[in-house]
């Protein structure tokens, strides 16, 4: 199946590993020309490598998101080199593991500015030019906290909600333009981030983290974790001229592991 991707622009965040990195290799893969970002510049050039060495095209970027004020200067160098973003991926890092009691205001705004105004913010860069072209894809990377609120993960919780409501907002006001925006979300899929939370939680609760792991699988009726191309493979598509009736939606990238209709 021909996804429609060749020499579309995709700026993917957070690229330099786990999803995003898988990510942009898949949409690399499809004949996208990928600008790889990510705050670990040689993690992204480590991605950008990967992608050009499959027959892909990659450009890699160092990207702090909290620094909003960099994002015009950044989505320009982007267009520079590989032309007008066709397609946005928004993932953003994982705050630390905690509840909302008693978290610092500061905190909450570290986090937001990082998390959310980000992807507020270069999606407003990056949609002028897409609504002229009469395309684009708006595609941002959640958490099935969203879903179903993880323990001791509250700010990503909180933080990962805001991104669903915009989301769904954003849709309705751009479709007639050609663009979708949807929401997609991981249950356990291997990454260094899980593997992260499951040695927390092992340290927190004494057990092995073997055990931790094997309760995790358990819970999840494919019976293993997700392997991140998977998740890529799917966000390529939604990145693609095959999905252009698919807006507004929270997919589920999870195995069946949120347990909620």
């Amino acid at each position: 199946m021909d996804l429609g991707l060749k020499n579309k622009v995709a700026l993917v965040l957070g690229a330099g590993g786990g999803l995003g990195s898988a990510i942009a290799k898949s949409l690399g893969a499809e004949g996208a020309k990928v600008a790889v970002a990510d705050i670990n510049e040689d993690a992204a050039k480590e991605t950008a490598d990967a992608v050009r060495a499959a027959g892909g095209s990659a450009m890699a970027i160092a990207w702090d998101l909290a620094d909003v004020a960099s994002v015009d200067a950044k989505v320009s160098a982007v267009e520079a080199e590989l032309g007008p973003v066709d397609v946005f991926v928004a993932i953003t890092g994982g705050p630390p593991p905690g509840g909302v009691v008693g978290q610092s205001t500061d905190t909450w705004r570290k986090f937001f500015d990082s998390m959310v105004v980000s992807v507020f913010a270069i999606t407003d860069r990056v949609l002028p030019g897409m609504r002229e072209r009469g395309w684009g894809r708006i595609i941002t990377s959640t958490s099935s906290g969203i879903v179903a609120p993880i323990p001791n993960l509250g700010l990503s919780n909180a933080l990962r909600s805001t991104l669903v409501g915009w989301s769904k907002t954003l849709a309705a006001e751009v479709g007639r333009d050609g663009v979708t925006a949807n929401i997609v979300l991981p249950g356990r899929v291997a990454t260094t981030r899980i593997s992260f939370l499951d040695e927390k939680k092992a340290e927190r609760e004494g057990r092995p983290v073997a055990e931790v792991v094997a309760e995790s699988t358990g819970s999840i009726p494919l019976g293993r974790y997700g392997d991140p191309k998977e998740y890529g493979d799917t966000v390529a598509f939604l990145a693609s001229e095959r999905a252009s009736y698919i807006t507004g939606s929270i997919i589920r990238i999870d195995g069946g592991y949120i347990p909620s209709i």
